[in-house]
């Protein structure tokens, strides 16, 4: 299985600190964000990584190189000045990530998810993780009927930003800019959209006060 993190975003709440910097390479724990997400690649046994980029790319670029000296091996989704949004990029990495289910993880969430004990139903276009809801997304954005997502139920759960795709759970998309929500919900309605939920550790690592917040508490662990 490949794997694609999403690096291209602009991380406007974070600014100033990503006027210059990249999100993905903000330290956490003496590390890079998505260092953390290539080491655990590498454990899962998930060594081709794709990574689009866009703002400040060459930065990236130059801090990971191919990926060896991290235990993978990277190939880069160029999206030029405008970054294409989830799906649109995604989309625009398809050829990159060939003909089988892939996994996609948010190069801006620090978690202690396993990757390697996901996965993805016969039946399904996709398998999302779930988190229950932290205090800066009290509604959530889906509900479980079983390991079904359905449009409404009694408790809601957040998107932790991981999840397994089949190139088909894009079918009928056309290259540019566009997101994901559209083609999640279009899988709802298919009936076609599994999920699990995820207890363990992740930070959403949106704003400079959740970064603090996590190196604080990264700090009192080492």
């Amino acid at each position: 299985m490949k794997a694609m993190l999403l690096a291209a975003g602009r991380g406007e709440r974070m600014r100033p600190l990503t006027d210059s910097l990249p999100k993905p390479l903000l330290e956490v724990g003496g590390r890079p964000l998505i260092a953390w997400h290539l080491a655990a690649l590498a454990r899962a046994g998930i060594r081709e990584v794709v990574i689009n980029l866009s703002w400040l790319g060459a930065q990236l670029q130059a801090a990971l190189g191919d990926g060896q000296q991290l235990g993978v091996r990277i190939a880069w989704s160029e999206e030029g000045s405008v970054p294409l949004e989830a799906g649109g990029g995604i989309f625009r990495a398809l050829p990159l990530l060939g003909p089988g289910a892939f996994l996609v993880v948010n190069a801006d969430i620090w978690t202690d998810i396993d990757f390697a004990r996901l996965r993805l139903a016969p039946g399904a276009l996709a398998h999302l993780v779930l988190i229950p809801n932290p205090p800066h997304h009290p509604r959530g954005d889906f509900a479980l009927q079983g390991d079904l997502v359905v449009g409404e139920g009694d408790e809601r759960f957040t998107y932790a930003g991981v999840g397994l795709y089949r190139p088909e759970f894009f079918a009928g998309c056309s290259p540019g800019r566009f997101a994901l929500l559209p083609l999640l919900q279009r899988a709802i309605d298919a009936r076609r959209l599994h999920a699990e939920v995820w207890r363990g550790e992740w930070c959403d690592v949106g704003t400079p006060q959740r970064l603090a917040s996590l190196r604080a508490r990264l700090a009192t662990l080492q």
